[in-house]
């Protein structure tokens, strides 16, 4: 079973004494969820099955979501592939702000990259998306490459965004992907637009496509967020509000900054389920079941990740004032999303270690590449890129026209410049 709340804190409690009983005790506590969060079954050739029992906990459901999940070897290398690109590419985020070429807020993901992988290979292309800034590989996952999202992080006409968006604000229309949001929770009642506007165009009699808004632990006691909540039970909208615990609301623990830490509960007469968000087995199954309960007009779901974040907060956060280097090493080594999914794929017999490692030295070169293209691109310019995409197309008005009212700077007048 995974963490659980006990367990996780312990484990923060030991950042004041390392070597403390607790601290061995919550080591014990984690080693042992992660061995008992899969259990391969059987394969043949092509298909697996891996056991799932202990790692969703339910409230206010009658059913949930299988103990058991197939999974074939195509499906398996690909979502370590997207995983492993993911951890590459923050890996290669942090080295370029270290070194200046990325300025600005910059969110890393790394150890949570089976929570969007998993949310992706549960969703349907048409379904909607909608998370906090923490969002590089979520753009990744639906529809970006490493050379997008790293272009929009050097602030190049290249990428996702057009170089205008940065770290906190991508987006992807074609992909049904909506950010990217600059504000805490205040991606929530977007989201709940998206879920009314799937609603709304619904197929009368089919499954409707469902909207998804995820926000942190830190979020989840915002105002907007239970008026989102209100408002999608009213109306009984296809949404689903996704909560990726990483345990810590930027550099408070959950247990200090929420009096109710059982997220997945915290929709009232909302039902909800709890998901090892270590585990992209779990991560898919347990997605899959609330896609199908929520897009079948049953009303919105909570849902809440228990997963981690290696970094920091932000790059401005060293991530160990409040948590020690210990917690972190220990949870990389225990419950590590990525090494959770090597050896899945050596249990199953899909891979061995030495094919394993080719594919990452492959990713690592690929991800590299697509890094030197995304330098290579130009910065946006005045003309014609700064109004660009302010107006429609077909309101009366050219895309970058220049509105009368607005005064440009004198470039030659700043110091600045």
């Amino acid at each position: 079973m995974f963490a659980t709340k006990a367990a996780s804190m312990l484990l923060r409690r030991s950042a004041a004494s390392s070597a403390s009983s607790s601290a061995r005790a919550a080591t014990a506590s984690l080693r042992n969820g992660f061995a008992n969060n899969m259990r391969f079954m059987s394969s043949d050739d092509d298909v697996a099955t891996f056991d799932l029992t202990g790692s969703f906990e339910t409230y206010h459901l009658e059913t949930q979501p299988n103990n058991t999940i197939d999974m074939t070897k195509e499906e398996l290398l690909g979502h370590f592939e997207l995983m492993y690109t993911m951890r590459r590419m923050e890996i290669t985020c942090d080295n370029e702000y270290k070194a200046r070429a990325i300025r600005g807020f910059c969110h890393l993901y790394d150890g949570q990259e089976a929570v969007a992988t998993g949310i992706n290979a549960a969703f349907d292309p048409e379904d909607s998306w909608i998370t906090s800034y923490r969002c590089h590989c979520t753009a990744l996952a639906r529809g970006g490459s490493v050379e997008s999202v790293l272009g929009e992080l050097f602030g190049n006409v290249d990428g996702q965004t057009k170089g205008k968006g940065g770290s906190m604000h991508f987006y992807n229309k074609a992909h049904n992907f909506f950010g990217g949001q600059g504000i805490v929770g205040a991606q929530v009642p977007v989201g709940l637009g998206l879920a009314f506007a799937n609603h709304y165009n619904a197929t009368p009699g089919k499954p409707m496509q469902v909207a998804i808004a995820c926000y942190g632990d830190g979020a989840a006691n915002q105002g907007q967020i239970w008026e989102s909540a209100n408002m999608a039970s009213l109306w009984n909208l296809p949404m689903i509000f996704c909560i990726e615990n990483n345990h810590y609301g930027m550099g408070t623990s959950m247990d200090r900054h929420s009096s109710h830490s059982d997220y997945y509960k915290m929709g009232n007469h909302i039902p909800g389920v709890r998901i090892d968000g270590m585990n992209i087995l779990a991560v898919k199954e347990g997605m899959r079941f609330v896609k199908d309960y929520v897009g079948n007009g049953n009303g919105p779901m909570y849902v809440e990740m228990m997963t981690y974040r290696y970094h920091g907060h932000s790059m401005s956060d060293p991530g160990t004032t409040y948590r020690n280097r210990e917690e972190i090493a220990l949870t990389r080594s225990t419950r590590d999303p990525l090494e959770f999914v090597k050896r899945t794929l050596i249990d199953a017999g899909f891979a061995d270690a030495e094919q394993i490692k080719e594919t990452e030295k492959r990713i690592r070169k690929d991800v590299a590449a697509q890094v030197k293209n995304a330098k290579a691109s130009p910065k946006p310019t005045i003309e014609p890129h700064l109004f660009q995409y302010v107006y429609t197309t077909d309101g009366g008005k050219e895309q970058n026209e220049f509105p009368p009212h607005i005064r440009m700077p004198d470039f030659n007048k700043s110091k600045f410049y």
